[in-house]
C-alpha cells in the first residue's frame, strides 16, 4: 500500500508540470548496510532486493530534480563475521526501508547530444525503519525492549530513537540514453544516517537487573545471545562492557539499475533535433 500511495503521489505532480520535461522512472536491485552487526559492502548472505519509483525534472539539459520512494529489507547478523569476538555475541537484526528522497542529479554530458554521461546526485531523505530479530522461530522488534537501557531512569543519557529520521542521499552513476526519451543507468546510492540505532547496537551493556525490572526477561534474553550459542559466554557482560562503536553512524545503499522515461514526447528519436522535440520548438527555415 506503500508503494501504491507513492505512485499516484508522483503520478498527481507530474501532470501538474509541463510533460515534456519529465521523466517517470523505476529501479531495481540490491540493498545492504554497513554497521556494528557488518563490516563488509553487500555480503554474500545479508543482501537483498531493492525497488523504487522516481519522478524527474529537467531544471537544464544536465540538471535533473529526481523525488522517490525505494522500499527494501536490510539486516545483518554477527554469525557471519570473521572477528571470534563478535560471533560470540551472537546478535541479529533486519529492518524494512521505507525511503522517500528528493536529490538533485548533474550530467557530466548531455544525454541529448551524447549516449553516455557519467551523473553525480545528492539531496536529502526521510526514512522509516524498525528493527526486529528472531527468537525462537517468532518475530520480535527491539525498540520496545530498550536493549541498551534508552528510556530507562537510571540511564537518562539514552532517550529512545525515533523510528523515522532524516538521511543524506549521494552517489552516482552512468546513465545510457537508448534514444531522448528512453535512458538506463547503472547507479550506486549511499544514505548518511544520524543514528546509531538503525541495527538497535550503539553503546554498552547495561545491567541486566534494571533491564529485568523494566522491561523483562526477552529483552534480557535480546540484549545478550553469547549464550545461545556452542562458544559463547552464558554470562551476561558486565555493566559498562562494549556493546557497539557509537562513534561509527549506521548506513545503508544501493546498487542497481535505474530506467526512465520522458512524457509527452514526439517519438523516440536518437539524438538529432532532440532539444526541439522536448521542447515542441518550432524549426527555423534556412
Amino acid at each position: 500500500m506503500k508503494g501504491l500511495s507513492a505512485l499516484i503521489f508522483y503520478i498527481c505532480i507530474a501532470s501538474s508540470v509541463p510533460a515534456q520535461r519529465v521523466h517517470v522512472g523505476i529501479f531495481g536491485g540490491l540493498s545492504a548496510y554497513n554497521g556494528d552487526l557488518v563490516d563488509k559492502y553487500f555480503p554474500k548472505k545479508i543482501s537483498n532486493g531493492a525497488v523504487g519509483i522516481t519522478l524527474n525534472y529537467e531544471l537544464r539539459d544536465q540538471v535533473m530534480l529526481r523525488g522517490g520512494f525505494t522500499y527494501s529489507v536490510v539486516g545483518g547478523a554477527d554469525r557471519y563475521s570473521h572477528q571470534p569476538d563478535l560471533i560470540v555475541r551472537n546478535l541479529s537484526f533486519e529492518t524494512s526501508i521505507s525511503e522517500f528522497s528528493l536529490v538533485g542529479e548533474f550530467y557530466f554530458s548531455n544525454l541529448y547530444e551524447r549516449r553516455f554521461s557519467p551523473y553525480a546526485f545528492a539531496g536529502l531523505a526521510i526514512y522509516h525503519f524498525n528493527p526486529y530479530t528472531y527468537y525462537n522461530g517468532n518475530k520480535v522488534f527491539l525498540k520496545p525492549l530498550s536493549t541498551e537501557g534508552e528510556g530507562l531512569p537510571q540511564y537518562p543519557g539514552r532517550r529512545p530513537y525515533s523510528l523515522i529520521q532524516p538521511a543524506l542521499p549521494f552517489g552516482g552513476g552512468v546513465k545510457f540514453a537508448v534514444n531522448d526519451n528512453l535512458r538506463v543507468s547503472v547507479e550506486l546510492g549511499l544514505r548518511k544516517l544520524f543514528t546509531d540505532h538503525f541495527d538497535d547496537v550503539s553503546s554498552t551493556y547495561v545491567d541486566p537487573n534494571d533491564l529485568l525490572a523494566a522491561k523483562g526477561q526477552l529483552a534480557v534474553d535480546l540484549s545478550y545471545r553469547g549464550d545461545e550459542i556452542e562458544s559463547g559466554n552464558p554470562s551476561y557482560p558486565a555493566k559498562d562492557a562494549i556493546r557497539g562503536g557509537e562513534k561509527f553512524k549506521d548506513w545503508y545503499y544501493f546498487l542497481g539499475i535505474h530506467l526512465t522515461y520522458r512524457l509527452g514526447a514526439n517519438g523516440g528519436g536518437l539524438f538529432k533535433g532532440g532539444k526541439n522535440k522536448r521542447y515542441g520548438c518550432p524549426t527555423v527555415p534556412r
